[in-house]
């Protein structure tokens, strides 16, 4: 099986495996003990901290342990919505965002927050002009990803991070969970306060990710109990997890810049093949896209049907965002970015990781040509 899914999960690396299974065995205090085996399992903690830190390019206080992007979004903006709602109560976010973000600001409204949708352009790009526009005396925070995780577009982060320094009051929050590894985050430079990570995406282990949280901002904690993570995260530390991501993110490191200029020339070989499929319409934008995602539509065909004949000749991908692909509705992503129900109905997500090729991505498009020729008819027919 050749795995272009990569943006729902991917493998984790062999080292990093070693690495967790070395942690349960031999590093399982707690890191809160003050007994010896504690201590050493507070010096992983440390150390994983220092990592991370030097990684995003803050400082180990600012980094929060998670169980993943799901609970560092919901920490970030439930965090900042109960902590500032006496300065004002109303969220700005965007259409396209990942249901750990979308949903949440759905929540909030139940509880009294309003919450403005920013439209985006056909690109999925959403416009800082209107951002602009929808600031209010009462806006305390603004949530913008920094790639969507369907279309791969980047979104405008540096120049909102400049247009709310105008704005010191609104806090600003980057879900940048499919960015790390494959495009740069400077959160200084773009004035970002609160930025998730997960580390199943750059091929660490599942349940474990971070919440930046910029020095001095206080915030309503999520979880409350033993008093662990400066006393915003409680529960004790999944030190197995964030040895795992510690050392995912040292392979990122090691890896260097080369690796997203790699990961782009295979998704342009992807493009430009796929654009060549008769009635095949890529989705992804040509300029401003993440190096490892291609979504592409098939009007008229399920998107289903395909995922699956392209499974039985050995690929495997997927047809929008994994928490939700079993919806049987459009995508509101894409539909929010192309108002065309027949490409988002029928639109697949193509994404590549350290592990594929170039050769590969040609396979794939010869197999979808193929794919695509044998269900046309049948999907002429019964129309």
């Amino acid at each position: 099986m050749i795995y272009l899914d990569n943006s729902a999960t991917t493998r984790p690396h062999p080292q990093v495996v070693e690495v967790v299974k070395r942690a349960m065995e031999t590093y399982y205090g707690n890191p809160s003990s003050l007994h010896q085996k504690g201590l050493e399992a507070e010096n992983i903690l440390k150390q994983a901290r220092a990592v991370a830190a030097r990684f995003l390019g803050c400082k180990p206080s600012e980094i929060v342990f998670t169980s993943g992007g799901t609970e560092s979004n919901n920490a970030a903006i439930k965090g900042v919505a109960m902590q500032y709602q006496s300065r004002g109560r109303h969220i700005i976010t965007t259409s396209v965002e990942h249901p750990a973000v979308y949903d949440v600001c759905k929540q909030m409204e139940e509880f009294g927050f309003s919450v403005t949708y920013l439209p985006v352009d056909s690109a999925g790009r959403v416009l800082v002009e209107d951002l602009k526009r929808a600031i209010r005396p009462d806006t305390i925070l603004v949530s913008v990803m920094h790639v969507n995780n369907e279309l791969g577009t980047v979104q405008p982060i540096a120049e909102i991070g400049a247009l709310l320094k105008q704005y010191p009051k609104i806090l600003f929050h980057v879900d940048a969970v499919q960015s790390v590894g494959k495009l740069p985050i400077r959160l200084k430079e773009w004035g970002i306060d609160l930025l998730s990570v997960s580390a199943h995406k750059f091929y660490g282990p599942r349940g474990i990710g971070i919440l930046y949280k910029r020095e001095g901002l206080i915030l309503q904690p999520l979880l409350m109990g033993g008093g662990q993570e400066g006393g915003f995260r409680s529960g004790t530390e999944n030190l197995p997890a964030i040895a795992g991501m510690a050392k995912a993110i040292r392979l990122l490191e090691e890896m260097g810049p080369e690796e997203p200029a790699r990961l782009a020339s295979i998704t342009q070989v992807l493009r430009q093949g796929l654009a060549e499929i008769p009635g095949c319409v890529v989705n992804t934008p040509s300029e401003g896209a993440a190096p490892h995602i291609v979504n592409v539509s098939f009007p008229g065909m399920k998107a289903e049907v395909l995922l699956h004949a392209l499974e039985e000749r050995g690929y495997l991908v997927s047809t929008k965002s994994a928490c939700s692909s079993k919806a049987n509705e459009p995508s509101r992503v894409l539909m929010a970015a192309l108002q065309d129900r027949e490409r988002a109905l029928s639109a697949i997500r193509i994404s590549v990781g350290r592990e594929n090729t170039i050769d590969e991505a040609r396979a794939f498009v010869a197999a979808a040509a193929e794919c695509v020729a044998s269900i046309r008819p049948h999907m002429k027919a019964k129309a």
